[in-house]
């Protein structure tokens, strides 16, 4: 299923209809303009609760604000270090002397007013980074102790790395917003001057039942919205702390650990990578090429290089661009610049999604027909009673000229008001945009439970909608538990465990210094403990079998400069200064790049051999066969260099490290075996209709094999291009030439994290809703591009999780899937709501109309009709959006999120549903005094009697047709059901209530108290409902919808205006035409 050429998404913006879609907003980076124009044409009864978990557009702009405020006195600070550079440059010299605080040789306050001014002249007075480590106790190498009592006086004295929040709405807020209603409003209104009438004319004892029975009907309604509401926003609160709680690799007794960034201390010792969070203030101990993007405090997108000498100074909140160092942590919390601005703004929970705001046309819609259905019944009624065709309980006029006394009138007008705001209570669905929300927070909170954090509440229900999923191999498809299992060094394959002894003092000294892992010995002995990535960990445990002792390997040469490993040339390189003064220049990286540009390799003999055409043959072709067989390949390299010629000063760290003339080391086999059962996950997406694509930067032979093993190829037949291609030939092709082949690509090797961002553009330009995997800084563009990016939670880097949708915490392909099936869940709960809810307002409104109009009166009271509203808005909601996600999902092609809301199917059930009701109950309430017997009763009992079991026949057929609601397109409603304890428990409740208002509410709500005949009477009406829903879905639908049969009509009304604003102003006509396509 792909969306419609005009989606403005799909990057075709010529024509496109959805300019003229009032209530069509894109899931990602929606214009203010466009924001405001669809809260402008809503239809809003409560707008402080209808807009409560949409963005705040003024909040939004006063956030922005304060950060340009933080931002400023960032520039103003860098401004001051300039001067105060220049000052120290001109022989002005700091004074900055450090005063103990507790067990420390240094305060807070000193190091926040060094940190916040950038002194570097107060830090070398302290030492450098060194003499800083010594006043804190703590080692540059080692970290901290990490023990309680040390940690505990850390926050003691320079306090934890939180920062205070503003509180979230209370329960007396929300108690607050639900009374903003202005119908309720309205009806409380009217309840007061009912109750003081009633109380003037039959006296406090009876006169209080009409207006205090509306009141406390009110009140329950608002009480039950608001804690409905409450639940909600504790729900996104939750969420919000988990997005917010970062892990990250922190040094402490000399072995890296993951902690949490709230329980970061001062003195804390980092390792910074690309891609990483700085997660607090601090000093660069040591760094390699290391750059940061600050523009989250400064604004500028320029990257600012890092020194460890001339700008040590790191920002809390920036992220690393690029290379790699380590830091020590200076000021935490609020004693940060990022601290003081998260404390200084409040966070807004709100973001509209595309599905919220279709609703909130469709709620515009009905309520635009509900308030002209009420505002006919009240010109109806007030016609009716004022020429004397209302009858009273003994059959005369209720209103007669000149002798009905005024409080009477006025009493009679009250009531007649009271029950056209109610049809306007039921009429307008207030709550069916925030059913979405509720759906969205119940599917959020269970998506955490299947190892899916989601950041951005639209992902949700785009991903219901993705047509093809763009997925790592690595660790997605893959374990990421990776070993090295063969190897080709001295001109052959060899035993993975033994080397030459020559290659082997030449690959442990690159092994140990090219990496941005560690290995960590156990004092008391034990198992080695290796940190870094899954691939440096693989050949770290490799150098380790080979006989290296980590710190002694590193102790023997001393690194001048690194590159650190880049996705882009799909390799890293390092120069070392050995024991004996000899500059080496290690290499290691993708094997057949790594090869390419390798002249000559090692022999058995320790000799340097060239590289021969033969030779070089022979490694490709083991490359391949290793790369057949699943394996990831690696190749690592070195080549001396003359120490004379190694650059000095500024000129070392723009060195660009030397890569032709290479000598081969060895080339490895790395294993990393496919997931459990992501053959069977990839064979579900398939027959859901989402296409699985792999994308990896791995050799195409390594892809290939695991495609085929992974069930994303089926046969080596199709291993051919356009299906399997390698990047830079995808990279070569034209935009045009891209777009004819994008659709046919399964697997796409070699390839860098630009032509994944080329492969997405591609495909949404031909229409597919696309969902992308990453986990590299690099990754960010094509996450940020994507309808749905996911970043993965244990690899992925900060940088990417940042630019993505959702987090997939387990890095699991399978939880990808289910990602796509709760989507499809949130979509498929909503329309269940839309075809329950419309049902009740279908036959609420219609019984209601022809009887005002016919006799002049309602069957059902206005108590009775907000207790109505509460089942169908609060509780329907509840029932029908938390609907757990079931497989009958995932047989489904994609919904196309331009797709009318109401389908064909739905339109089948509502209209079966609503007819049967509405004949019923219409003809019980002409018929039904006759019907059931009552002729020769009082006709105030009889008409009591029969308005009750209509009151009653109407609940119980809601009750029913719930059941129907779970399932609009299987035969089956009762599947799953027992499942469902939420669900069940709401029909219990509804029933158990309905039967105390019958039975024991009579004066409150209206009702008498019904016999067990009559009881069964109303049990029939409601269960028929049940077969009738069988049978009617025997009756087939037309595929094509409704709204696209009548898109003739749409040539009948006038063409749109511009107001020359850029703002586009409709006809009565084309709104209305707007929403009914939404519809």
């Amino acid at each position: 299923m792909r969306r419609r050429g005009s989606d403005l998404e799909s990057g075709k913006s010529e024509n496109a209809d959805s300019d003229s879609d009032t209530f069509y907003i894109p899931s990602k980076n929606a214009s203010i303009e466009r924001l405001q124009q669809w809260r402008k044409a809503a239809l809003v009864l409560n707008a402080s609760r209808r807009f409560r978990y949409t963005l705040d557009l003024k909040k939004d702009q006063e956030t922005r604000e304060m950060r340009q405020k933080i931002r400023s006195h960032a520039h103003a600070l860098l401004a001051a270090n300039r001067f105060m550079d220049f000052g120290r440059e001109q022989g002005v010299k700091p004074t900055a002397a450090a005063t103990p605080a507790g067990d420390f040789g240094i305060g807070p306050e000193q190091l926040l007013i060094m940190s916040k001014d950038h002194n570097v002249g107060s830090l070398q007075e302290y030492g450098g980074a060194q003499g800083l480590s010594n006043l804190l106790k703590t080692n540059p190498e080692k970290g901290i102790s990490g023990d309680d009592d040390d940690l505990l006086k850390r926050k003691n004295i320079y306090g934890s790395n939180t920062y205070p929040r503003k509180k979230g709405k209370g329960f007396l807020r929300f108690l607050w917003d639900a009374c903003h209603d202005l119908t309720l409003i309205i009806l409380m209104v009217a309840a007061v001057a009912s109750l003081a009438l009633g109380i003037k004319t039959e006296g406090i004892k009876e006169g209080w039942y009409d207006g205090g029975s509306i009141a406390f009907a009110v009140i329950l309604v608002i009480v039950v919205t608001a804690v409905s509401d409450y639940k909600q926003s504790l729900q996104f609160q939750n969420l919000n702390d988990e997005k917010r709680n970062i892990h990250l690799e922190v040094i402490r007794g000399g072995r890296r650990v993951e902690v949490s960034i709230y329980d970061l201390v001062v003195g804390d010792v980092i390792p910074l990578n690309i891609g990483n969070q700085v997660p607090a203030d601090g000093v660069l101990i040591a760094g390699h090429s290391l750059a940061l993007d600050e523009s989250s405090m400064t604004g500028e997108s320029k990257i600012v290089n890092k020194d460890a000498n001339k700008d040590p100074f790191l920002m809390s909140g920036c992220k690393v661009a690029d290379g790699n160092g380590v830091m020590l942590v200076t000021g935490v919390g609020v004693n940060t610049e990022w601290g003081l601005l998260m404390a200084s703004i409040s966070e807004d929970n709100g973001e509209e999604t595309p599905l919220q705001v279709r609703l909130n046309g469709v709620a515009t819609f009905i309520g635009s027909i509900g308030l002209g259905v009420a505002a006919c019944v009240l010109v109806i009624l007030l016609v009716r009673y004022f020429t004397g065709h209302t009858k009273d309980v003994g059959g005369g006029p209720q209103f007669v000229k000149g002798k009905t006394k005024i409080g009477h009138v006025v009493d009679d007008v009250v009531k007649v008001i009271t029950v056209a705001v109610t049809i306007v209570v039921v009429a307008v669905p207030e709550g069916l945009p925030l059913a979405v929300t509720l759906t969205l927070a119940y599917s959020m909170r269970k998506m955490m439970a299947d190892k899916a954090l989601v950041r951005r509440l639209s992902a949700c229900e785009t991903m219901g909608s993705a047509t093809t999923i763009c997925s790592d191999k690595t660790g997605t498809l893959t374990l990421n538990q990776m070993t090295v299992v063969e190897s080709y060094a001295g001109g052959k394959k060899t035993d993975t465990e033994k080397l030459p002894a020559t290659i082997t003092s030449l690959v442990v000294e690159g092994i140990s210094q090219n990496t941005t892992g560690s290995i960590f010995v156990p004092e008391g002995g034990g198992e080695l403990e290796y940190s870094g990535s899954p691939t440096e960990k693989a050949i770290l445990g490799w150098g380790v079998k080979l006989g290296m002792n980590f710190e002694t390997a590193r102790s023997q040469s001393s690194i001048l400069h690194a590159f650190p490993f880049n996705s882009e040339k799909k390799r890293g390189g390092v120069a070392v200064k050995t024991a004996d003064g000899e500059v080496h220049i290690h290499w290691k990286g993708a094997s057949e790049i790594v090869l390419a540009s390798c002249r000559s390799y090692i022999d058995e003999d320790g000799n340097v051999a060239p590289m021969t055409e033969d030779k070089a043959l022979y490694f490709k072709n083991g490359i391949e066969e290793m790369a057949g067989r699943t394996l990831r390949c690696v190749a690592l390299a070195f080549r001396t260099y003359e120490a004379e010629k190694v650059p000095t000063g500024e000129e070392l760290s723009k060195w660009v490290l030397p890569e032709d003339d290479l000598i081969l080391l060895a080339i490895v086999g790395i294993k990393d075996p496919c997931r459990p059962g992501v053959k069977e996950s990839v064979q579900l997406c398939q027959n859901a209709g989402v296409k699985v694509r792999m994308v990896t930067g791995d050799n195409i032979q390594t892809a290939r094999a695991i495609a085929l093993e992974c069930g994303i190829l089926t046969s080596d037949a199709e291993a051919s291009e356009p299906n399997l291609i390698e990047g830079k030939s995808f990279r070569a092709l034209t935009d045009a030439e891209r777009d004819k082949i994008s659709g046919k690509i399964s697997v796409m090797g070699r390839s860098s994290p630009n032509d994944k961002l080329l492969l997405v553009q591609s495909l949404r330009r031909q229409g597919h809703i696309v969902a992308v995997t990453g986990d590299g800084t690099n990754d960010a563009p094509a996450l940020h591009e994507a309808d749905i990016g996911l970043a993965m939670g244990i690899a992925g880097t900060e940088v990417a999780k940042e630019s993505s949708d959702i987090i997939i915490l387990d890095d699991n392909f399978a939880s990808v899937v289910k990602v796509v099936r709760w989507g499809r869940s949130v979509y498929a709960n909503i329309q269940k709501f839309i075809q329950f809810q419309l049902t009740v307002n279908v036959a609420a409104l219609v019984i209601n109309v022809v009887a005002a109009i016919s006799s002049g009166d309602v069957p059902l009271t206005a108590v009775q009709l907000l207790w109505v509203n509460l089942i169908m808005d609060t509780l329907g909601a509840l029932a029908l959006a938390t609907e757990p996600p079931t497989d009958h999902l995932m047989g489904r092609p994609p919904v196309g999120r331009k797709e009318p809301l109401i389908t064909n199917i739905m339109w089948r059930n509502l209209m079966i549903q609503a007819i049967y009701q509405v004949s019923v109950l219409l003809v019980l309430n002409f018929k039904g005094i006759s019907i059931l017997g009552l002729e020769h009763e009082v006709p105030a009992h009889a008409t009591r009697v029969k308005n009750t079991l209509i009151f009653n026949a109407f609940v119980l057929c809601q009750a029913f047709n719930e059941f129907n609601a779970r399932k609009p397109d299987e035969k089956n409603i009762f599947k799953g059901v027992i499942k469902n304890r939420l669900f069940m428990g709401i029909i219990v409740i509804t029933l158990v209530l309905q039967v105390i208002i019958v039975e024991f509410l009579g004066k409150f709500a209206s009702t008498t108290k019904l016999n067990w005949k009559q009881w069964l009477i109303c049990v029939v009406i409601g269960v028929i409902s049940w077969p009738l829903a069988l049978v009617g879905k025997f009756i087939p639908v037309p595929k094509t919808p409704i709204s696209n049969r009548l898109a003739l009509l749409k040539c009948w009304g006038k063409k749109k205006k511009s107001s020359g604003e850029g703002i586009t102003t409709y006809t009565a006509y084309e709104y209305h035409w707007t929403i009914f396509n939404i519809i």
